[in-house]
């Protein structure tokens, strides 16, 4: 049962990628020749309305054809034949509809459970901390200057500070602001240099207004978790080995079911409404980094036309957009193994 949620989770945040693409390309006016869930060949398929809608075998994946590799298809309703600001808002649709996702299923989870309040339940004696004057009760607002409203936030600025020698702490205290220079310390016992502050891990309920105020927040949370992950594997600190795709995925949300069935129906819906996120919110922000055939690799290119009013050669263009998905071909054989080989 795990494994056909994950596989029905990540088609559906696939499915509602593909659904920018194919909305804001009809209200352009934009012919679409197919769209798919899936990958390879067809199992089934029916025309509606000039577009064939495919359903493939592999069940990973997706797609909306609307010709934008033809590049010599000028013709009415062609991809090409519309303005550079109409192609525009067709490639960003796919990852602004991610966000959308990803933004409800927030919205929902906070309105569910509520939302974790940066409030600290204590500070540790021998951490600067204490040495600073916290204590339980004060409400972190900024770290190093980024401002904070969740405690999963905090969370993650140790985690990925963790060479950090010094951590400006913004705090409230009984409607007071107050600001303390941290020295984080690695003592006896501690894997990595830790500040000496506690949370509740309590949950705080939200209003209406609350949830969507506070479901931004969580959005942005997973935001900067992908940008901080991107980051580790950049400078080496994580390699391609420990990367997943959609294997280890399905690998992963059927380890989480497992976990939380025995808790109940909710458990399993709240973790998996996490998971959705967490991927969806991943799948907008890497299909914005200006990389050969990704969206973001032919926004920029629809960009540098905006910008000159002319388009960039065609043949170079498809040149740079094979290249690169033939390198994003190679990546997703090697993850692939990875995933595989992490099962056994």
């Amino acid at each position: 049962m795990g494994i056909v949620l994950a596989i029905l989770l990540f088609s559906g945040i696939i499915i509602f990628h593909e659904l920018g693409h194919f909305t804001l390309a009809k209200l352009n006016g934009i012919r679409v020749d197919e769209f798919s869930l899936g990958l390879g060949p067809t199992i089934i398929g029916k025309e509606i309305g000039g577009t064939k809608f495919s359903l493939k075998l592999l069940p990973f994946g997706g797609a909306c054809m609307m010709g934008e590799d033809d590049v010599d298809d000028m013709s009415e309703g062609s991809f090409n034949s519309k303005s550079v600001w109409a192609r525009m808002s067709v490639i960003v649709a796919g990852p602004v509809f991610n966000f959308i996702m990803a933004l409800v299923f927030s919205i929902i989870m906070v309105a569910w459970i509520g939302y974790d309040k940066p409030i600290l339940a204590g500070v540790t004696p021998g951490y600067s901390a204490m040495e600073q004057g916290m204590q339980k009760g004060d409400v972190i607002t900024e770290l190093n200057g980024k401002s904070i409203h969740l405690w999963k936030e905090v969370s993650l600025f140790n985690l990925m500070n963790t060479d950090a020698e010094t951590v400006t702490v913004t705090y409230e205290r009984d409607g007071k602001e107050y600001t303390a220079s941290i020295e984080p310390r690695q003592l006896k016992g501690d894997t990595y240099k830790m500040m000496g502050i506690q949370g509740t891990g309590e949950y705080t309920k939200a209003g209406i207004l609350e949830s969507v105020q506070y479901g931004a927040y969580t959005l942005r949370y997973w935001v900067d978790y992908t940008f901080d992950c991107l980051k580790l594997l950049v400078t080496g600190q994580v390699g391609i080995k420990q990367m997943s795709g959609p294997v280890g995925i399905v690998n992963v949300v059927d380890g989480i079911y497992k976990e939380a069935a025995p808790a109940g129906w909710q458990a399993v819906v709240l973790n998996l409404l996490n998971i959705a996120i967490l991927l969806s919110a991943n799948l907008g922000v890497m299909n914005l980094l200006p990389l050969p055939a990704l969206d973001g690799g032919r926004l920029v290119f629809l960009i540098v036309e905006a910008v000159r009013r002319k388009r960039v050669p065609p043949e170079k263009e498809g040149m740079v957009h094979f290249a690169g998905f033939a390198l994003l071909m190679i990546l997703m054989v090697v993850v692939m193994y990875n995933d595989i080989r992490n099962l056994f």
